[in-house]
C-alpha cells in the first residue's frame, strides 16, 4: 500500500468531514514519498489552537510519522473550512528543491 493510502487511512481517527492528502515529494530532493501536504477538517479541532490540532493529527500517525520526512498540515474546524475553502501552498523545502 502506498504511504499516502496510508497516511488517508491513518487520519480517518480525526473523522474527517474533507480531507486531502498530497504527495509532493516531486518537488523535493529527498526522494519519493517523502513529503506529503494534509488538508484535515475536523470538528474534533473546535475549541483547539493549531498546535493542538497538529498533535492529534500527529497521534493518528502513530509511528508512521517516522517514515515520512516532512507533513505540512493544514487544520480546520467544518466552519472555518466554510469560510476558507483553500489550504495555503507549501512552502518550498529546506533540504531542496528540484
Amino acid at each position: 500500500m502506498r504511504k499516502l493510502d496510508l497516511i488517508q487511512n491513518a487520519l480517518q481517527v480525526l473523522q474527517p468531514e474533507h480531507l486531502e492528502v498530497l504527495d509532493e515529494s516531486h518537488t523535493h530532493s529527498r526522494g519519493l514519498e517523502t513529503h506529503y501536504k494534509a488538508v484535515i477538517v475536523s470538528e474534533q479541532f473546535a475549541g483547539l489552537n493549531s498546535v493542538k490540532r497538529h498533535q492529534k493529527a500527529y497521534a493518528a500517525m502513530g509511528p508512521l510519522m517516522q517514515q515520512i520526512h516532512a507533513l505540512a498540515l493544514h487544520t480546520y474546524t467544518p466552519e472555518e473550512w466554510a469560510q476558507q475553502r483553500v489550504a495555503p501552498a507549501s512552502p518550498v523545502c529546506a533540504g531542496g528543491h528540484k
